[in-house]
């Protein structure tokens, strides 16, 4: 089959394929081992010279995807903070799909652009965030964090009289940027991305878990002076789910010339309860705020969320111009002029229709179901003598490790690290190890929307019983 439009009349049949064997997939992934069989199918090791058309090619993708994909849309899935995605949140992203629409300007889809609007006016509604801000659908937290960056970057050239999208940053002095232990490795990246150095960030830690020290902070932004600098705050450390006191930070900041960036990559949700929005009071005072969609809001991948307290700023960080590009001028700038992409997915699809679908109360409805769940799971640690909970459960992750009476501490590290091994291979739960404090341990996030109570009770069996099988396994032969 040479040339697609040869194939033009199996497009019915190809979606209608794809739409039976993805609800046979989706239906069976509650009860699914989550670890895949990697390396079942085969695939060719050059490009065809012929194609075998659409039907037949994917039936070969259904085979490898039911062979090879982790189920981390699923509700045993507890690694990397990853949600599902909702009915209507797939529904819209198939739909995104086949309408395939250009989200960069108004004029390549009305449809997406409006929508985008509309979904990040109800974003700033669920979290709090002040509707005048601007805000932008991204590809995930790492953009979003690129993006609140930039802005920030574009604020501290302008404190030196230059505009560093224009001329660059020669010249300039390394941007100063304070943040505490629990800074995570997106935004990191985010800096590095933005030639700001990675080792520019300054980072204050009074513990060996990275929590801020206050202190240390406050007497590095007076060094600063009257420079500028920049303050990362933590919304949700990923080992813990502990979070940076946001507003102590936002008021240490505002005695001298600071930019505030808050990271909620998860931990922004904590808003959309009244039992955990504490933890985010003070977040209307920061300068940028950024947060991850397909997280607790349970869109599939990709998206991310960034907002900008001056719409002004953020839209100078990123406009773009050419003769081919010019439109009517309206009242908001193009979302192509608010992030790195031209070219943008029409991500809003399915953000709109996922809140359409539930709304505010069905949110807090399933956010507050996770806190339980998380809550649920810290007591069943509490109460099992062989295992010891490294840190409070603030909001959805359990940090814990595991620890046999009778073993020394010098081999926790190396007995957790092979549980964590066997946690993965067995594939009833999903969940890897970090190291917390100079300890390796387990730290299972709950973030999806189909995972209840018997999902998560498996957690904390299955690390007892394959603790038991590890120990057993090092045992010498007798």
């Amino acid at each position: 089959m040479p040339d697609p439009l040869e194939d033009h009349a199996n497009l019915g049949a190809a979606l209608r394929l794809a739409a039976r064997e993805a609800e046979t997939y989706l239906a069976g992934i509650d009860d699914d081992r989550v670890r895949p069989r990697v390396g079942r199918v085969e695939s060719t090791s050059s490009l065809p010279e012929d194609g075998v058309g659409s039907l037949a090619a994917l039936a070969e993708l259904v085979a490898a995807a039911d062979d090879e994909s982790t189920r981390s849309a699923g509700p045993r899935f507890f690694h990397f903070v990853i949600g599902g995605g909702t009915p209507a949140a797939v529904g819209a992203d198939w739909l995104t799909a086949a309408l395939d629409q250009n989200a960069g300007m108004t004029i390549s889809s009305p449809l997406a652009s409006r929508l985008e609007h509309i979904s990040l006016g109800w974003l700033k509604e669920l979290f709090h965030v002040p509707a005048a801000w601007s805000g932008v659908l991204t590809t995930g937290a790492t953009m979003a964090n690129f993006v609140g960056l930039a802005a920030a970057r574009r604020w501290w050239g302008l404190q030196h009289g230059v505009d560093v999208e224009a001329v660059g940053m020669s010249g300039l002095p390394p941007m100063a940027i304070l943040s505490s232990g629990y800074v995570h490795v997106s935004a990191l990246k985010a800096v590095a991305m933005l030639g700001l150095g990675r080792e520019n960030v300054r980072t204050f830690s009074r513990d060996s878990a990275g929590r801020v020290d206050l202190d240390a902070m406050r007497d590095a932004l007076r060094e600063c002076g009257s420079e500028p600098v920049v303050v990362i705050v933590n919304a949700g450390d990923v080992n813990t789910g502990d979070f940076d006191p946001l507003g102590e930070m936002v008021a240490l900041a505002r005695e001298q010339k600071a930019w505030v960036h808050v990271d909620g990559a998860f931990g922004l949700f904590a808003a959309v309860s009244p039992k955990t929005r504490a933890l985010v009071d003070g977040l209307e005072l920061a300068d940028s705020v950024i947060s991850d969609g397909h997280k607790w809001l349970n869109v599939p991948y990709d998206l991310g969320f960034a907002f900008v307290r001056d719409p002004v700023v953020h839209a100078g960080a990123f406009s773009a111009s050419a003769a081919y590009l010019s439109a009517k001028a309206t009242s908001q700038p193009e979302f192509m002029n608010l992030s790195p992409e031209m070219s943008r997915r029409a991500r809003s699809l399915a953000v709109w229709a996922t809140l359409r679908a539930y709304g505010r109360d069905g949110y807090r409805s399933m956010v507050e179901r996770h806190l339980a769940l998380a809550q649920r799971v810290a007591a069943q640690v509490d109460g099992a003598p062989d295992l010891e909970r490294l840190a409070d459960v603030r909001l959805n992750v359990i940090c814990f490790r595991y620890r046999p009476e009778g073993v020394a501490e010098s081999e926790l590290n190396e007995l957790n690290r092979r549980v964590g091994e066997l946690v993965l291979e067995d594939g009833r739960v999903y969940f890897g190890t970090t190291v917390y404090g100079g300890k390796v341990a387990f730290r299972p996030a709950i973030v999806n929307w189909r995972t209840r109570e018997e999902d998560v009770d498996l957690i904390v069996s299955t690390v007892r019983e394959l603790g038991a099988r590890a120990i057993a396994q090092a045992q010498p032969a007798r």
